[in-house]
């Protein structure tokens, strides 16, 4: 009797990690590489969150994931001992030490699933993790969500703090990175402003944990960011720091779920290209004098504007990051507003509270610009829709954001006249320069880079052939392939071994 052999067994997918650190503007690249590896490297993922400071964007977002994503949540911590004052970034630290122990369980429990562990994957506040996955023999990775400049500036920070003693705002002359505009000193990212900060240290520790990284994934392409690339290649070739890979534009996809949206209604109404958009992202705050002043601009201006208006804060410029903003008793920012202000300005603009369908208000064809915060996500955004922006940095990395978009690559206005007392941009300066992004010939001229952009963002992630898919192609099916199948053989090696035993 012919005896027939058993059928080989299915060969499972590899399995990738990636933390996502707490914050909408982390969790929704993440999730959007997580996607980007399901689909064309031929891996499952778990995208791993915390609980604290979680919201309900975050399980939206997560929630639309394929099936072949998953998700896993850490315990929260107690970090009621800080300090009320800390910065965001002391607290996203905290939480992010305080979870390895949790993290380091959870990763030892896929490594003895069948799933297993192929790669881990953290993000730009996360680096801290690595250590976890070199403690386990896992291969590590950083995804930066930000721009690669950035990531260039934080890998500096610990030689320019060995070599210097004054705040880095006070720095006599500009810091020049390879291939990177030259920056001032107050233009580096922000919780590195004030040395006696206990963020400091923290953000030195940052720069030092990124070397125990084997490779960085940045969410930029290589028309926005070519010269950067160029030189950091150079220095990766000569082993100064990890491979790095361009693997952007990361951005959501717009939603048809929106047709009946009161802004997208209103924005129908109104003539192409004639719109500034105005959102400083969903942790930008405002102070009371400098909402009222962006309100008298606006209304100075004649233009046509949609305005998302946050509640203002006269003590901290994200203090709506994490929804922590007092407001007192009032329940709506739009009450913030000077007296008259809407009445005043019904026919020719819409200011809406807090939230609006930015996507889908970017990409609508009466919106010719942008007034932004500049944080990396908004600004891909920007870029995937065409649209020119006036830059106005608040926080993070912001700053340094704004001078490559004005400088550089050519699609941002940026404010000039500030009040020497307080820094608030006066209305004077809001109505010019918001005349001249809508109307104005630098503004026609940042609309025709904007519109270049847009076509080099859209060819770069066009797989198969795309810059961005070649880049992130050799990574998941070179890499992470081999590193998956070293790991099956010793899986099976000490399965073996243990059988024989």
């Amino acid at each position: 009797m012919a005896i027939e052999s058993a059928p080989a067994p299915k060969k499972r997918p590899e399995h990738v990690v990636l933390l996502a650190s707490p914050g909408a503007g982390h969790v929704l690249p993440v999730a959007e590489l997580a996607r980007r590896i399901v689909e064309h490297g031929g891996f499952t993922a778990t995208i791993v969150t915390y609980t604290n400071f979680s919201s309900a964007e975050h399980s939206s977002t997560l929630s639309s994931l394929p099936p072949s994503v998953s998700t896993a949540v850490l315990p929260e911590v107690a970090i009621d001992d800080l300090p009320a004052d800390a910065r965001i970034e002391t607290r996203i630290f905290t939480v992010v030490r305080r979870a390895l122990p949790y993290l380091r369980d959870l990763l030892r429990s896929l490594l003895g699933s069948p799933a297993g562990v192929a790669v881990f994957v953290a993000d730009l506040l996360g680096p801290r993790a690595l250590a976890v996955a070199a403690e386990l023999g896992i291969p590590r990775y950083v995804f930066f969500t930000s721009n690669l400049m950035c990531l260039s500036s934080l890998l500096y920070i610990p030689d320019l703090d060995r070599t210097t003693t004054c705040e880095f705002r006070d720095l006599p002359e500009p810091v020049v990175l390879p291939g990177c505009v030259p920056l001032h000193g107050s233009e580096l990212v922000d919780p590195l402003q004030d040395r006696a900060n206990p963020v400091y240290p923290l953000m030195i520790d940052l720069g030092l944990d990124y070397l125990r990284s084997d490779g960085f994934l940045v969410n930029t392409f290589d028309a926005m960011e070519h010269e950067t690339l160029v030189a950091f290649k150079e220095l990766s070739d000569k082993g100064v720091y990890p491979p790095v890979y361009a693997v952007g534009p990361f951005v959501r996809s717009c939603s048809g779920e929106v047709a009946n949206d009161a802004c997208i209604r209103w924005l129908d109404d109104q003539p192409d290209g004639s719109v500034l958009y105005v959102c400083l992202g969903s942790g930008g705050t405002l102070s009371a004098a400098q909402t009222a002043e962006l309100a008298a601009g606006l209304e100075a201006s004649g233009q046509r504007f949609l305005w998302v208006v946050r509640f203002p804060s006269d003590k901290d410029n994200s203090a709506s990051y994490f929804g922590t903003c007092d407001h007192g008793d009032a329940d709506d920012p739009l009450s913030y507003l000077p007296e008259g202000f809407l009445e005043r300005t019904k026919h020719t603009g819409l200011a809406v509270p807090m939230w609006a369908a930015q996507v889908e208000i970017l990409n609508h064809r009466a919106v010719g610009g942008f007034v932004s915060h500049c944080g990396w996500n908004s600004t891909l955004e920007a870029v995937a829709a065409g649209v020119p922006m006036l830059a106005w940095p608040l926080y993070a990395e912001q700053r340094m954001n704004a001078a490559m978009l004005s400088s550089r690559v050519g699609i941002a206005l940026r404010p000039s006249n500030t009040r020497e007392e307080d820094g608030v941009v006066t209305r004077e300066e809001v109505a010019a320069v918001a005349r001249e992004l809508i109307s104005g010939e630098k503004g026609a001229a940042a609309r025709r880079k904007a519109r270049e952009l847009r076509e080099a963002a859209a060819k770069a992630t066009q797989a198969p052939g795309g810059p961005s898919c070649e880049a992130l192609q050799p990574v998941v099916a070179g890499a992470w392939k081999k590193a998956a199948a070293a790991r099956g053989h010793a899986d099976q090696e000490n399965g073996t071994a243990t059988a024989t035993a």
